[in-house]
């Protein structure tokens, strides 16, 4: 049985102040104890998200960060410096690092292998452009985004992996995938995962994201293969985070 998992993407929002701000009121909530729920703040808002989320079963991440330990590479953030933050999971991959910061199937692929070395749980984010699915090439974008972000990665590993699916012309846009085109792919992404790993082909926990809110949450997560939701902007309201944790 698979543990579903709502983690909130906050992007680059909120100053440290209103993150405390959002996280009382989310720990003020009742929340359901059998969903996974994780916040992924801002780098300069981790170390006090993580003393306000102490006693509590809400887990932190990060939004990014560099496969190196350290070295020259002004302004990135390393997994030795999150883990030691308390960090839980770590995104990777996202599409908007992939638009505008030249992220790559391969440095995705460095990532995945720093972040599991350290002790950190990546969320590893593929997905089509609207170019691509009106192409019918979605699927072979997908598949050639898992088979890269995969490899060397051993199948034991897949037990801290959880891989979001996100249509990036569904990200910010008010636009969603369909439920029933949000669980194809899904299936597609766990066949994949299953042609290279078999056994944890039912295992790995696969996400939603795109445009994921209060009123979309329940006809996705009754999907079978939608195992929970990367949520960028309904995060952000305290109000709407509880109710897809509490879908």
């Amino acid at each position: 049985m698979r543990t579903p998992i709502i983690a909130g993407n906050w992007k680059m929002n909120n100053t440290i102040k209103e993150a405390l701000g959002l996280i009382e009121e989310i720990k003020a909530s009742k929340l359901n104890k059998d969903v996974e729920a994780v916040v992924c703040v801002p780098f300069i808002c981790l170390s006090e998200a993580k003393k306000a989320l102490e006693n509590t079963e809400i887990k932190l991440g990060a939004q990014n960060m560099h496969w190196e330990e350290s070295g020259a590479f002004t302004g990135e953030i390393s997994p030795k410096m999150l883990k030691e933050l308390g960090v839980d999971y770590v995104i990777i991959g996202h599409s908007e690092r992939r638009q505008y910061f030249n992220e790559t199937d391969e440095t995705v692929n460095k990532k995945i292998k720093s972040s599991l070395n350290h002790g950190l749980k990546p969320i590893v984010c593929v997905g089509e452009t609207l170019d691509e699915r009106e192409a019918n090439i979605e699927k072979d974008v997908v598949k050639k985004q898992i088979e890269k972000a995969f490899e060397g990665i051993e199948e034991k590993d897949l037990d801290n992996i959880v891989i979001a699916y996100e249509p990036i012309w569904a990200i910010g846009t008010g636009k969603t995938a369909s439920s029933d085109d949000a669980n194809n792919m899904l299936a597609f992404i766990r066949e994949t995962i299953g042609n290279k790993y078999e056994e944890k082909k039912n295992d790995i926990r696969i996400q939603y994201g795109g445009s994921v809110k209060p009123s979309n949450i329940k006809e996705l997560m009754d999907k079978e293969e939608i195992d929970g939701a990367l949520v960028g902007g309904a995060s952000l309201v305290a109000k709407d985070f509880v109710d897809l944790i509490n879908f």
